[in-house]
């Protein structure tokens, strides 16, 4: 039983290995958004980070949390892009009202797995 247990802690480790290095692959900006998101209280619904092909480009598009709140389109060096959606009308900035039919690839890159019922 011992045995089991040592091989499972080492796959476990091996696993939590190869996640942290696919996170250091993210854009640096992106690290530091996702830490500025995690010293902040949870949000309803959970902040969340996915990647997308827009023209021809990896960007990065970080969901609001709240309806009222633009949501954020980002290059792969970190310059704002556009406000895709969200704000009063909904429609966000006007500057790419294509991405969502334009985007394609989408990868959650992260999603704030904290509890929201504290």
């Amino acid at each position: 039983m011992k045995y089991i247990f040592v091989s499972l802690l080492v796959i476990f480790c091996a696993c939590k290995t190869t996640q942290k290095s696919s996170s250091t692959e993210l854009p640096a900006f992106i690290k530091d958004k996702i830490a500025t998101f995690i010293q902040n209280p949870v949000t309803d619904p959970p902040r969340s980070i996915f990647s997308y092909s827009y023209n021809g480009k990896t960007v990065y598009y970080l969901i609001a949390p709240c309806c009222d709140i633009p949501s954020q389109l980002f290059d792969e060096t970190g310059v704002l892009i556009c406000q895709p959606d969200g704000g009063i009308t909904g429609n966000g900035d006007g500057k790419c009202s294509d991405f969502f039919q334009m985007g394609t690839d989408e990868k959650l890159i992260w999603k704030d797995s904290r509890n929201t019922l504290k």
